[in-house]
């Protein structure tokens, strides 16, 4: 089955999606040990969640890049997910989907969150033709997700390493099999057709 261009595809349950952040370990650590997110945390920055291990590990450079040393696995409910979705502007103009750049302009300025279409990657890190989502969190959307959403946290770092070592080896099979089982996530027409999808 042809992959198409924008799809979201995630670790999720029924009730529950995991999404990937990386921090320093003054963050990360005592997230993952809490399950939330320590008072250095600031809620009114703007925080990116990204459902794809793989396009998380190009960002972090598997957790070596400082400032992202420790790779966290966030659980968070699929209702707040769903809000994020519902409440979201994209973060690019696209001609015919917003009336003019002005509206779209009004709306990114107003929506609590974001969203970014981002090549997917594979195993060595390359892009793919097909597009991840990266939703950005900020001001309600951010706080809901401190406060509110958050099911679990838990530190996948070693995860990444050990996944990575896989793929300096030449070991692509074994590598693939500990990668997070994502699937489809069920987002309707309702909550993706203003995303561009």
């Amino acid at each position: 089955m042809e992959e198409p261009l924008r799809r979201i595809r995630a670790l999720h349950t029924a009730s529950t999606v995991t999404v990937y952040q990386a921090y320093r370990p003054e963050i990360g650590g005592p997230a993952a040990r809490k399950g939330r997110f320590p008072a250095v945390w600031k809620p009114d920055r703007m925080t990116w969640i990204k459902p794809s291990f793989l396009w998380m590990m190009y960002r972090c450079g598997w957790g070596t890049k400082e400032g992202q040393e420790t790779v966290l696995a966030v659980e968070i409910s699929r209702d707040g997910f769903d809000w994020a979705l519902r409440n979201a502007c994209l973060s690019h103009y696209v001609r015919g989907l917003h009336t003019d750049r002005s509206a779209w302009q009004r709306d990114l300025k107003r929506a609590p969150a974001r969203v970014q279409w981002d090549p997917e990657r594979d195993l060595h890190l390359r892009p793919l033709p097909h597009r991840s989502l990266q939703l950005g969190l900020s001001g309600e959307a951010s706080a809901r997700y401190a406060e509110e959403w958050i099911v679990s946290i838990s530190d996948v770092t070693p995860l990444a390493h050990e996944i990575h070592a896989l793929v300096r080896d030449g070991d692509p099979d074994a590598a693939t099999r500990l990668l997070p089982p994502e699937q489809e996530y069920p987002a309707g027409e309702e909550l993706l057709a203003h995303l561009g999808s």
